[in-house]
């Protein structure tokens, strides 16, 4: 996730619920600094300010709708909450709007369904005997319910979203944890090697040496 917003005091408190929430999130307190960051960062969903200093929110949904390799989806948060307004924001492509004042349950039910909707991301993964529920963030295997942690379910999430391709380390670092994450750190293997254990065995986890890691096609 991203949060784009220019109220510094604001944006870091809303990051803070989402990760309590059990997503990863990301920071700009400015338009321009939101351009940077998701001209070289994919994201699932982006909750974006409207009035923002240097570029103007506006100016920011409709760079990233007009790019037709961005994926994410786009929940306008703004003190603007007239219908005009509301109409205005989604005829620039914005998926979805949230006036301010807002309550907070109500914001990660949207960023949640907003997130169920982002290409090639179904509801539930099956590989073999492992089933992945990513609405209700359950995961069981041969029908035995496997408790995981918010970052261990996380990291399976990503690996069943690969579809068996190699998700790197540095890769689920950067979208399971966020920013902040030290990149010199171990965090990655040690939650993988739990992971396995929690799973079982066969492991659905591989190791590819010097590339990361894969969820195995269990059939």
């Amino acid at each position: 996730m991203l949060v784009v917003e220019d109220q510094k005091v604001l944006a870091d408190r809303i990051a803070e619920g989402l990760r309590d929430a059990g997503m990863a999130v990301d920071v700009a307190y400015d338009g321009a600094a939101a351009m940077e960051i998701t001209a070289f960062t994919s994201y699932d969903v982006i909750v974006l300010d409207r009035d923002l200093p240097r570029v103007h929110g506006d100016a920011v949904c409709a760079s990233l709708v007009a790019n037709s390799g961005a994926r994410a989806r786009i929940l306008m948060l703004t003190a603007a909450a007239a219908v005009e307004d509301r109409v205005d924001g989604l005829n620039l492509g914005a998926d979805d709007y949230l006036g301010k004042p807002f309550a907070f349950a109500e914001l990660i039910a949207r960023v949640r369904s907003l997130a169920r909707r982002t290409p090639s991301a179904p509801p539930v993964v099956f590989r073999g005997d492992l089933a992945i529920d990513r609405v209700r963030r359950r995961v069981s295997r041969a029908g035995r319910a496997v408790p995981l942690t918010r970052k261990e379910f996380g990291v399976l999430e990503e690996l069943a979203a690969a579809e068996g391709g190699v998700v790197s380390a540095e890769d689920l670092l950067e979208r399971v944890w966020d920013e902040h994450a030290d990149p010199f750190s171990n965090t990655v293997s040690v939650t993988v090697s739990r992971l396995r254990r929690k799973l079982g065995s066969p492991p659905p986890i591989e190791t590819v040496i010097g590339c990361g890691y894969r969820l195995r096609d269990l059939r």
